[in-house]
Protein backbone atom coordinates (compact mmCIF):
# COMPACT_ATOMS: atom_id res chain seq x y z
CA UNK A 1 0.00 0.00 0.00
CA UNK A 2 1.62 3.21 -1.55
CA UNK A 3 1.37 6.49 1.21
CA UNK A 4 -1.47 8.29 -0.53
CA UNK A 5 -3.66 5.28 -0.35
CA UNK A 6 -2.96 4.91 3.43
CA UNK A 7 -3.07 9.00 4.11
CA UNK A 8 -6.45 9.00 2.23
CA UNK A 9 -7.96 6.34 4.03
CA UNK A 10 -6.60 7.76 8.00
CA UNK A 11 -7.91 11.45 6.45
CA UNK A 12 -11.65 9.72 6.50
CA UNK A 13 -11.10 7.72 9.78
CA UNK A 14 -10.45 10.96 11.28
CA UNK A 15 -13.37 12.54 9.91
CA UNK A 16 -16.32 10.03 9.79
CA UNK A 17 -15.15 7.34 12.84
CA UNK A 18 -15.28 8.76 16.19
CA UNK A 19 -12.92 6.62 17.71
CA UNK A 20 -10.45 7.62 15.54
CA UNK A 21 -10.54 11.43 15.82
CA UNK A 22 -8.74 13.43 18.04
CA UNK A 23 -10.02 14.05 22.08
CA UNK A 24 -8.51 15.88 24.97
CA UNK A 25 -8.70 13.83 28.30
CA UNK A 26 -9.90 14.95 32.09
CA UNK A 27 -6.18 17.04 32.59
CA UNK A 28 -6.46 18.61 28.76
CA UNK A 29 -3.91 16.41 26.93
CA UNK A 30 -4.68 15.27 23.52
CA UNK A 31 -5.16 11.46 22.79
CA UNK A 32 -3.68 9.77 20.46
CA UNK A 33 -3.21 10.71 16.81
CA UNK A 34 -5.42 9.06 14.03
CA UNK A 35 -2.23 8.26 12.11
CA UNK A 36 -0.54 6.66 15.05
CA UNK A 37 -4.18 4.75 15.77
CA UNK A 38 -4.20 3.41 11.93
CA UNK A 39 -0.56 2.64 11.77
CA UNK A 40 -1.02 0.01 14.36
CA UNK A 41 -3.95 -0.72 12.98
CA UNK A 42 -2.63 -1.86 9.64
CA UNK A 43 1.09 -3.12 11.03
CA UNK A 44 -0.79 -6.01 13.18
CA UNK A 45 -2.52 -6.74 9.78
CA UNK A 46 0.16 -6.47 7.63
CA UNK A 47 3.20 -8.38 9.70
CA UNK A 48 0.49 -10.64 11.74
CA UNK A 49 2.33 -9.34 14.87
CA UNK A 50 1.13 -9.44 18.23
CA UNK A 51 -0.60 -6.35 19.53
CA UNK A 52 2.64 -5.98 22.38
CA UNK A 53 4.81 -5.60 19.46
CA UNK A 54 4.12 -1.77 18.30
CA UNK A 55 4.63 -0.29 21.93
CA UNK A 56 8.13 1.07 21.12
CA UNK A 57 7.61 2.29 17.52
CA UNK A 58 4.22 3.95 18.44
CA UNK A 59 3.75 4.55 22.12
CA UNK A 60 0.51 1.98 22.21
CA UNK A 61 -0.12 -0.53 24.82
CA UNK A 62 -1.76 -4.15 23.94
CA UNK A 63 -4.65 -3.27 25.39
CA UNK A 64 -4.70 0.14 22.77
CA UNK A 65 -3.34 -1.45 19.83
CA UNK A 66 -6.34 -4.39 20.51
CA UNK A 67 -8.94 -1.54 20.38
CA UNK A 68 -7.09 0.28 17.54
CA UNK A 69 -7.53 -3.03 15.05
CA UNK A 70 -11.02 -3.66 15.76
CA UNK A 71 -12.24 -0.15 15.06
CA UNK A 72 -9.83 -0.11 12.08
CA UNK A 73 -11.89 -3.08 10.77
CA UNK A 74 -14.92 -2.07 11.26
CA UNK A 75 -14.31 0.99 10.05
CA UNK A 76 -12.88 -0.38 6.65
CA UNK A 77 -16.12 -2.43 6.54
CA UNK A 78 -18.35 0.34 6.87
CA UNK A 79 -16.70 2.99 4.78
CA UNK A 80 -15.83 0.97 1.49
CA UNK A 81 -17.42 -2.26 1.82
CA UNK A 82 -19.91 -1.35 -0.48
CA UNK A 83 -17.87 0.00 -3.28
CA UNK A 84 -14.74 -2.27 -2.76
CA UNK A 85 -16.25 -5.71 -2.64
CA UNK A 86 -19.29 -5.39 -4.32
CA UNK A 87 -20.92 -7.38 -7.15
CA UNK A 88 -19.79 -6.82 -10.84
CA UNK A 89 -21.95 -4.31 -12.02
CA UNK A 90 -22.85 -4.15 -15.52
CA UNK A 91 -20.15 -1.93 -16.67
CA UNK A 92 -18.04 -4.87 -14.57
CA UNK A 93 -19.73 -7.46 -16.52
CA UNK A 94 -18.42 -6.35 -19.79
CA UNK A 95 -14.88 -5.73 -18.98
CA UNK A 96 -14.72 -9.33 -17.54
CA UNK A 97 -16.41 -10.86 -20.10
CA UNK A 98 -14.59 -8.98 -22.78
CA UNK A 99 -11.40 -10.13 -21.15
CA UNK A 100 -12.40 -13.61 -20.56
CA UNK A 101 -13.08 -14.05 -24.58
CA UNK A 102 -9.82 -11.95 -25.18
CA UNK A 103 -8.20 -15.36 -23.18
CA UNK A 104 -10.31 -17.69 -24.94
CA UNK A 105 -12.58 -18.29 -22.68
CA UNK A 106 -16.09 -16.63 -23.92
CA UNK A 107 -18.65 -15.93 -21.21
CA UNK A 108 -15.72 -16.40 -18.53
CA UNK A 109 -16.06 -13.60 -15.67
CA UNK A 110 -13.46 -15.18 -13.17
CA UNK A 111 -12.69 -18.15 -11.20
CA UNK A 112 -13.20 -19.35 -7.80
CA UNK A 113 -11.70 -21.88 -5.36
CA UNK A 114 -11.32 -21.87 -1.43
CA UNK A 115 -8.72 -21.06 1.53
CA UNK A 116 -8.26 -22.47 4.83
CA UNK A 117 -7.03 -19.97 7.32
CA UNK A 118 -5.40 -22.05 11.00
CA UNK A 119 -7.43 -20.45 14.34
CA UNK A 120 -4.76 -21.72 16.65
CA UNK A 121 -6.98 -20.40 19.56
CA UNK A 122 -10.46 -22.26 18.39
CA UNK A 123 -12.12 -23.29 21.45
CA UNK A 124 -11.80 -27.05 22.35
CA UNK A 125 -15.44 -27.62 22.21
CA UNK A 126 -15.41 -26.55 18.22
CA UNK A 127 -12.39 -28.36 17.04
CA UNK A 128 -13.81 -31.72 16.11
CA UNK A 129 -16.35 -29.55 13.42
CA UNK A 130 -12.95 -27.00 12.44
CA UNK A 131 -10.28 -29.49 12.11
CA UNK A 132 -9.89 -32.34 9.54
CA UNK A 133 -8.60 -35.80 10.68
CA UNK A 134 -5.24 -34.45 12.99
CA UNK A 135 -4.80 -31.46 11.29
CA UNK A 136 -5.23 -28.50 12.88
CA UNK A 137 -8.89 -26.06 12.97
CA UNK A 138 -9.22 -23.92 9.97
CA UNK A 139 -11.91 -21.56 9.08
CA UNK A 140 -12.67 -21.75 5.09
CA UNK A 141 -12.74 -18.63 2.58
CA UNK A 142 -14.58 -18.99 -0.91
CA UNK A 143 -13.78 -16.12 -3.34
CA UNK A 144 -14.37 -15.66 -6.58
CA UNK A 145 -11.04 -13.52 -8.27
CA UNK A 146 -10.70 -12.24 -12.20
CA UNK A 147 -7.31 -11.39 -13.97
CA UNK A 148 -6.70 -8.54 -12.26
CA UNK A 149 -6.64 -9.94 -8.51
CA UNK A 150 -9.68 -8.02 -7.77
CA UNK A 151 -11.67 -10.61 -5.33
CA UNK A 152 -15.64 -10.46 -6.64
CA UNK A 153 -17.13 -12.87 -3.99
CA UNK A 154 -16.17 -13.59 -0.26
CA UNK A 155 -17.83 -16.35 1.28
CA UNK A 156 -15.73 -16.62 5.12
CA UNK A 157 -16.68 -18.40 7.92
CA UNK A 158 -17.67 -22.25 7.63
CA UNK A 159 -15.76 -24.85 9.15
CA UNK A 160 -12.34 -26.51 8.54
CA UNK A 161 -14.08 -30.02 7.84
CA UNK A 162 -16.23 -28.56 4.78
CA UNK A 163 -14.36 -29.45 1.44
CA UNK A 164 -15.11 -27.10 -1.49
CA UNK A 165 -18.52 -28.60 -2.58
CA UNK A 166 -19.76 -27.89 1.45
CA UNK A 167 -18.95 -24.71 1.61
CA UNK A 168 -20.66 -24.20 -2.21
CA UNK A 169 -24.17 -25.94 -0.73
CA UNK A 170 -23.82 -22.84 1.57
CA UNK A 171 -21.98 -19.97 -0.35
CA UNK A 172 -24.53 -16.74 -1.99
CA UNK A 173 -22.06 -16.90 -4.58
CA UNK A 174 -25.74 -17.44 -6.66
CA UNK A 175 -27.85 -15.42 -4.45
CA UNK A 176 -28.26 -12.80 -6.94
CA UNK A 177 -29.42 -14.86 -10.01
CA UNK A 178 -31.57 -17.17 -8.19
CA UNK A 179 -33.27 -13.56 -6.75
CA UNK A 180 -33.24 -12.20 -10.47
CA UNK A 181 -31.30 -9.27 -9.45
CA UNK A 182 -28.02 -10.71 -11.99
CA UNK A 183 -27.96 -8.55 -15.30
CA UNK A 184 -28.86 -11.03 -18.72
CA UNK A 185 -25.01 -11.84 -19.95
CA UNK A 186 -25.18 -13.85 -23.98
CA UNK A 187 -22.14 -15.50 -25.38
CA UNK A 188 -21.93 -17.82 -27.64
CA UNK A 189 -19.01 -20.58 -28.58
CA UNK A 190 -19.35 -22.33 -31.52
CA UNK A 191 -22.21 -20.92 -32.81
CA UNK A 192 -24.10 -22.04 -29.78
CA UNK A 193 -25.83 -19.20 -27.96
CA UNK A 194 -25.36 -19.68 -24.15
CA UNK A 195 -27.54 -16.92 -21.57
CA UNK A 196 -25.47 -17.92 -18.20
CA UNK A 197 -21.86 -16.66 -17.32
CA UNK A 198 -19.63 -19.14 -15.64
CA UNK A 199 -16.09 -20.10 -13.28
CA UNK A 200 -13.54 -21.69 -13.49
CA UNK A 201 -12.83 -24.21 -11.29
CA UNK A 202 -10.93 -27.30 -10.22
CA UNK A 203 -11.69 -31.00 -10.29
CA UNK A 204 -13.96 -31.07 -7.24
CA UNK A 205 -16.70 -28.59 -8.26
CA UNK A 206 -19.53 -30.42 -10.29
CA UNK A 207 -20.48 -30.50 -13.54
CA UNK A 208 -22.86 -27.27 -13.50
CA UNK A 209 -24.17 -24.76 -15.99
CA UNK A 210 -22.08 -22.08 -14.45
CA UNK A 211 -19.10 -23.98 -13.90
CA UNK A 212 -16.17 -25.10 -16.30
CA UNK A 213 -13.11 -27.56 -15.30
CA UNK A 214 -10.43 -28.72 -16.87
CA UNK A 215 -10.38 -32.42 -18.66
CA UNK A 216 -8.69 -35.13 -16.82
CA UNK A 217 -5.76 -37.21 -18.33
CA UNK A 218 -6.45 -35.55 -21.85
CA UNK A 219 -5.25 -37.56 -24.65
CA UNK A 220 -6.12 -36.09 -27.82
CA UNK A 221 -4.24 -33.03 -28.40
CA UNK A 222 -7.34 -30.22 -28.68
CA UNK A 223 -7.80 -31.96 -24.98
CA UNK A 224 -4.26 -31.04 -23.79
CA UNK A 225 -4.55 -27.93 -25.47
CA UNK A 226 -7.45 -26.79 -23.49
CA UNK A 227 -6.68 -28.28 -20.36
CA UNK A 228 -3.46 -26.09 -20.27
CA UNK A 229 -5.66 -22.98 -21.36
CA UNK A 230 -7.58 -23.98 -18.44
CA UNK A 231 -5.42 -24.60 -15.42
CA UNK A 232 -3.55 -21.72 -16.70
CA UNK A 233 -6.62 -19.23 -16.50
CA UNK A 234 -7.94 -20.94 -13.44
CA UNK A 235 -4.86 -20.16 -11.42
CA UNK A 236 -6.10 -15.91 -11.24
CA UNK A 237 -8.06 -17.39 -7.86
CA UNK A 238 -4.58 -19.00 -6.81
CA UNK A 239 -2.42 -15.78 -7.41
CA UNK A 240 -4.87 -13.86 -5.95
CA UNK A 241 -4.84 -16.56 -2.46
CA UNK A 242 -0.90 -15.73 -2.71
CA UNK A 243 -1.34 -11.87 -3.10
CA UNK A 244 -3.26 -11.55 -0.13
CA UNK A 245 -1.70 -13.84 1.97
CA UNK A 246 1.33 -11.84 1.44
CA UNK A 247 0.23 -8.74 2.03
CA UNK A 248 -1.74 -9.45 4.77
CA UNK A 249 0.74 -11.74 6.78
CA UNK A 250 -2.39 -11.71 9.66
CA UNK A 251 -4.38 -14.16 6.87
CA UNK A 252 -1.09 -16.08 6.56
CA UNK A 253 -0.46 -17.12 10.03
CA UNK A 254 -2.48 -18.62 12.52
CA UNK A 255 -5.21 -16.54 13.90
CA UNK A 256 -4.81 -15.54 17.60
CA UNK A 257 -8.26 -14.31 18.38
CA UNK A 258 -10.75 -15.63 19.84
CA UNK A 259 -14.16 -14.62 18.86
CA UNK A 260 -14.92 -16.12 15.51
CA UNK A 261 -16.95 -12.68 14.51
CA UNK A 262 -14.43 -10.62 14.95
CA UNK A 263 -12.05 -12.66 12.71
CA UNK A 264 -14.67 -12.89 9.88
CA UNK A 265 -13.95 -8.81 10.08
CA UNK A 266 -10.54 -9.66 10.09
CA UNK A 267 -10.51 -11.57 6.71
CA UNK A 268 -13.39 -8.56 5.24
CA UNK A 269 -11.58 -5.86 6.06
CA UNK A 270 -7.98 -7.33 4.28
CA UNK A 271 -10.07 -8.29 0.99
CA UNK A 272 -11.20 -5.03 1.12
CA UNK A 273 -7.84 -3.37 1.71
CA UNK A 274 -6.66 -5.98 -1.10
CA UNK A 275 -8.97 -4.48 -3.82
CA UNK A 276 -8.08 -0.85 -3.06
CA UNK A 277 -4.90 -1.59 -3.77
CA UNK A 278 -5.22 -3.18 -6.56
CA UNK A 279 -7.68 -0.47 -7.96
CA UNK A 280 -4.66 1.41 -7.09
CA UNK A 281 -2.02 -0.52 -8.56
CA UNK A 282 -3.83 -2.25 -11.41
CA UNK A 283 -2.36 0.01 -14.09
CA UNK A 284 1.06 -0.90 -13.26
CA UNK A 285 1.23 -4.86 -13.45
CA UNK A 286 -1.96 -6.12 -15.65
CA UNK A 287 -1.34 -7.78 -18.57
CA UNK A 288 -4.42 -6.13 -20.97
CA UNK A 289 -4.92 -3.13 -21.61
CA UNK A 290 -8.57 -2.22 -20.28
CA UNK A 291 -9.27 0.73 -22.24
CA UNK A 292 -9.07 -1.34 -25.26
CA UNK A 293 -12.42 -3.39 -23.58
CA UNK A 294 -13.99 -0.05 -22.42
CA UNK A 295 -13.59 2.42 -25.37
CA UNK A 296 -13.14 0.07 -28.22
CA UNK A 297 -15.89 -1.09 -30.78
CA UNK A 298 -17.72 -4.29 -29.58
CA UNK A 299 -16.88 -7.52 -31.94
CA UNK A 300 -17.33 -9.92 -29.16
CA UNK A 301 -19.59 -12.30 -29.12
CA UNK A 302 -20.35 -11.18 -25.04
CA UNK A 303 -23.06 -9.00 -24.25
CA UNK A 304 -25.08 -7.81 -20.94
CA UNK A 305 -28.33 -6.86 -20.59
CA UNK A 306 -28.22 -4.55 -17.57
CA UNK A 307 -32.05 -3.34 -18.99
CA UNK A 308 -34.04 -5.88 -17.67
CA UNK A 309 -37.54 -6.48 -15.82
CA UNK A 310 -36.60 -7.49 -12.09
CA UNK A 311 -40.19 -7.59 -11.06
CA UNK A 312 -41.42 -10.98 -12.72
CA UNK A 313 -38.16 -12.06 -11.32
CA UNK A 314 -39.38 -11.97 -7.62
CA UNK A 315 -41.16 -15.22 -7.68
CA UNK A 316 -40.92 -19.04 -6.20
CA UNK A 317 -41.14 -20.71 -9.65
CA UNK A 318 -38.40 -17.92 -11.41
CA UNK A 319 -36.33 -19.02 -8.00
CA UNK A 320 -36.62 -22.37 -8.86
CA UNK A 321 -35.93 -22.01 -12.56
CA UNK A 322 -33.04 -20.48 -12.18
CA UNK A 323 -31.90 -23.03 -9.44
CA UNK A 324 -32.33 -25.44 -12.43
CA UNK A 325 -29.97 -23.37 -14.91
CA UNK A 326 -27.31 -23.47 -12.63
CA UNK A 327 -27.32 -26.98 -11.90
CA UNK A 328 -27.89 -27.87 -15.67
CA UNK A 329 -25.22 -30.58 -15.99
CA UNK A 330 -26.07 -30.72 -19.64
CA UNK A 331 -25.33 -27.08 -21.21
CA UNK A 332 -20.83 -27.59 -21.95
CA UNK A 333 -21.63 -31.27 -22.28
Amino acid sequence: MNKPLFMSIVDRFSNEVQYFRKKRDGLGRISLSPLQKCTAAIRVLAYGSAGDMVDEYLRLGEATTRLCVENFVEGIINLFGDEYLRRPTPADLERLLAVGEYRGFPGMIGSIDCMHWEWKNCPTAWKGQYSRGSDKPTIVLEAVASYDLWIWHAFFGPPGTCNDINVLDQSPVFDDIIQGYAPQVTFSVNGRQYHMAYYLTDGIYPKWATFIQSIRLPQVPKAILFAKKQEGVRKDVERAFGVLQARFAIVKNPVLFWDKDKIGKIMRACIILHNMIVENERSTYTQYNVEEFIEGEDNGSSHVDGNFDRDHRNGVAHRMVAEARIRDQTTHQ
